[in-house]
């Protein structure tokens, strides 16, 4: 999914937001009965440059966009002198740039620290949900809702900082545009703001930890309530937080299984928690291990203060992978000065974490594409550079492109499959054991896939990828896609049966202007388990579930995670997922069911058969010896062998009934280690060249009808571009196949068609493509190119489509 990068900052700065907050100054303006506003170009003290625009609020504002390191431990920071009229809590909001994009702008800003009265700095770290719907102020600037702070009468400080860098389109910088803060007090005395329950097993202490947004000047009595995934009561009581604190503790029963819970207390606040399973998922000890892999894009939609946190919860969900990615515009600002620093941190951080990472290369940075090339370089030695550079990295593995079948440019297969060999060629040439090497992640089979296979690119490669998402208008009850079924009889058509595949990417669209309702928590939390489980018997060696962060993107939510960073049911269901099924060795189906029941059987690699049951429509009994549990983990207790299948899958566990030794061969053997190192001819790469007037009609989210290849007139000049990216010079001669049908394809000199190419050079060769007058105008025909090396050796050929236009 190619998805406009939204990141947030929010409701809620966590205990900076209630720290104690001090007041007043001459540049503050009075908005109101007890409104304090703040101009964001008046500070008392900041290192921030001030900009002029009409529209400010004051005609001018605070604004910092640059490149350079804070120049003090201080960070970049303005601190403002405030008057309190009276003590009390305060909403705290601003009118600044977003730290995600947003509907109205693609602007972003660096995530902001807060500190009142000298107190400790705190990021505001809300998530992509809450700044997406930021209302729009001016330019590009949101009216934002930073949460609420305690303040007390009389004069203090204010201050705000930024020490972290965002991400632009092409650099890596300190953003932050301000033009007024606004502080307006809340009636009433303190209120409950939060009531949270940390991650934890069954089996360990489930504390629940009640918060208010201020001080308790005498017992504050908070009423509380815990209800479980299927909205059962299972807890409830009263506490008190006592005067002169801020937050009490309340221990909740220990005898709660598994699953997904939600709190709610007073003052309508509500949470949730997982309580996860006590068996532990399938921990990485090589690439092999796990199956089970979510999507992160963790610059875009975590806040870094967060990160850790994050992927420690992806961890404890059982997830073995995520993918992630950078901005190659970014990374690299110009050739050769790269600076992935930034990105390096957050993959660090996972890994720490026992994550094994899958970063995924972004198009190429504008300078080193042109009008007929985007969103490829126009040389592809930059792509090989860069993708080295990336390898040094160790990640586990890197894919070579997102989705380009569906992209808004007129690439075509052929470009891309040349630039996935001089990517793949960068990966496996960077060290003795490389990342492994994942095609592009293919939105849906066609034409533009089928080019690309034609250029023999599964070679170059240790994994086949591709995407698959239910219908988005099958909201209740969304089925699984035939897109693993697609592209596993596509990939033994082609020959490579033997290539692992990974579905990269694989989730529900679910439909709703701002959270999920409870009843489509349950239909992502059901669907998550069915796709995972249909994607493993289909013979995908890994599942990648779109997303993990919080995600509202254009009406659609897609995260495992509430607004909150809270887990919603699906959390809970993967956890249980990865904990009963391991190692997952699909086995096969389960015999005999009733009709409209489905089931699945799996090693777990510890000596356990797992099978998984669901009912597609009404509920079923269904006869399965063994151990079962429900969708969240809970033991089901029954008197004898028969379960309830319902769409909620269950499972059933048995001893003894393991996957013979052929099945778990097959599974490994889908999970293999990279190709070993490519030969010399196969490192030399053919791509071809022609004018941006040439460029192919452009793939309209990938449903253009035919023609689909390069736009000739009756003599067309083109250039087939021969790269070596060998440790020596190699001689290549190269030729045009035939193409029939009226067809003629020349080179201009046949004396150039025999040429040197230098270790890491390129060499241009000029054709001349001609149509006849029995042609037919935009009729696609293949053209081909091949070449031999002197000595020996067929380099893998050039295929592309072209038309008469």
């Amino acid at each position: 999914m190619d998805f406009n990068r939204r990141t947030a900052m929010a409701a809620g700065l966590g205990a900076a937001a209630t720290a104690a907050v001090g007041a007043g100054s001459a540049s503050v303006r009075a908005a109101g009965p007890s409104t304090i506003t703040i101009p964001g170009e008046s500070p008392t003290s900041t290192n921030i440059p001030v900009a002029r625009d009409r529209r400010a609020s004051g005609g001018r504002y605070l604004a910092l966009l640059t490149a350079e390191r804070p120049p003090s431990e201080k960070g970049w920071y303005a601190t403002y002198r405030v008057r309190v009229p009276r003590s009390g809590v305060y909403a705290l909001t601003a009118v600044a740039v977003a730290p995600v994009e947003t509907p109205h702008t693609e602007a972003v800003g660096s995530y902001l620290q807060l500190s009142v009265d000298g107190g400790p700095f705190r990021e505001v770290a809300g998530s992509q949900p809450d700044w997406y719907g930021s209302p729009a102020a001016w330019g590009d600037l949101s009216e934002m809702n930073l949460g609420e702070v305690e303040l007390r009468e009389g004069d203090g400080a204010f201050s705000l900082r930024v020490v972290e860098p965002t991400v632009l389109d092409n650099r890596i910088v300190y953003v932050l545009s301000l033009d007024h803060l606004v502080l307006r007090p809340l009636p009433g005395g303190p209120a409950l703001r939060t009531a949270a329950v940390p991650r934890h097993r069954a089996g360990e202490p489930a504390r629940l930890r009640l918060t208010l947004n201020a001080r308790a000047t005498r017992p504050h009595p908070v009423h509380y309530a815990v209800t479980d995934y299927h909205g059962q009561r299972v807890a409830a009581g009263r506490a008190a937080v006592p005067a002169g604190r801020r937050t009490t503790t309340v221990t909740l029963p220990a005898d709660l299984p598994p699953g997904h819970y939600r709190i709610h207390a007073d003052d309508d606040v509500t949470s949730t928690f997982a309580r996860l399973p006590v068996r532990r998922a399938v921990t990485r000890t090589g690439t092999a291990d796990n199956p089970f892999g979510v999507n992160v894009w963790a610059s875009s939609l975590v806040p870094p203060s967060r990160l850790d946190e994050f992927a420690a919860a992806l961890r404890d969900m059982g997830a073995g992978w995520v993918r992630d990615g950078q901005s190659w515009p970014a990374a690299e600002p110009a050739p050769g000065a790269y600076d992935t620093a930034h990105h390096d941190r957050i993959t660090r951080t996972l890994r720490a974490r026992g994550l094994a990472v899958l970063d995924v290369l972004s198009p190429a940075p504008e300078w080193a594409m042109t009008d007929a090339s985007l969103p490829l370089p126009a040389d592809l030695r930059h792509a090989y550079r860069y993708a080295r550079r990336l390898a040094l990295a160790a990640p586990e593995a890197l894919q070579l492109s997102n989705e380009p079948d569906v992209d808004t440019t007129r690439s075509t297969g052929d470009a891309h499959a040349a630039f996935v060999k001089a990517t793949a060629l960068g990966i496996k040439d960077a060290r003795a054991e490389p990342p492994l090497v994942v095609l592009p992640g293919i939105a849906q089979s066609g034409p533009f896939q089928d080019l690309m296979l034609a250029n023999d690119v599964v070679r170059y490669a240790d994994v086949w990828a591709f995407h698959g998402y239910p219908d988005p208008a099958d909201q209740d009850d969304p089925e699984f896609p035939g897109a693993a079924e697609d592209q596993h009889a596509l990939a033994r058509r082609q020959g490579a049966g033997d290539t692992p595949l990974w579905m990269t990417e694989c989730g529900a669209f679910l439909t709703t202007p701002s959270d999920l309702t409870p009843a489509q928590e349950r239909v992502q939390a059901r669907y998550l388990v069915r796709s995972m489980v249909e994607g493993l018997a289909a013979g995908n060696a890994r599942q990648f579930w779109f997303a993990a962060p919080p995600l509202h993107d254009d009406g659609v939510w897609f995260g495992l995670l509430d607004r909150d960073f809270g887990p919603l049911p699906a959390y809970s269901a993967f956890a249980t997922l990865t904990a009963l099924l391991g190692a997952a060795r699909f086995a096969g189906p389960v015999p005999r069911l009733p009709t409209g029941v489905r089931g699945f059987r799996f090693d777990d690699g510890c000596g356990q058969q797992v099978s998984v049951l669901w009912a597609m429509a009404r509920h079923t009994r269904v006869s399965a010896p063994g151990v079962a549990y429900d969708i969240m983990g809970r033991r089901i207790e029954r008197s004898g062998p028969a379960v309830v299948a319902s769409p909620d899958p269950v499972y059933v566990v048995s001893r003894g009934a393991a996957a013979s030794a052929r099945v778990r061969g097959a599974a490994d053997a889908l999970r293999r280690p990279g190709r070993g190192s490519l030969s010399p001819a196969e490192h030399i790469v053919l791509s071809q060249r022609y004018a941006a007037r040439n460029a192919a009609p452009g793939k309209e989210d990938g449903d253009a009808p035919p023609p689909h290849g390069y736009r000739l007139g009756r003599r067309t000049r083109m250039s087939l571009d021969v790269y070596n990216f060998g440790d020596r010079g190699r001689y290549v001669t190269v030729a045009a196949e035939p193409m029939g049908a009226g067809w003629s394809v020349r080179p201009v000199s046949v004396a150039d068609t025999r040429v040197w190419v230098p270790a890491g050079g390129r060499v241009g060769v000029e054709f001349s493509v001609e149509a006849g007058r029995s042609v037919r105008r935009r009729v696609d025909r293949r053209l081909v190119f091949g070449a031999r090396l002197d000595g020996g050796g067929v380099v893998p050929g050039s295929v592309a489509l072209a038309h008469l236009k």
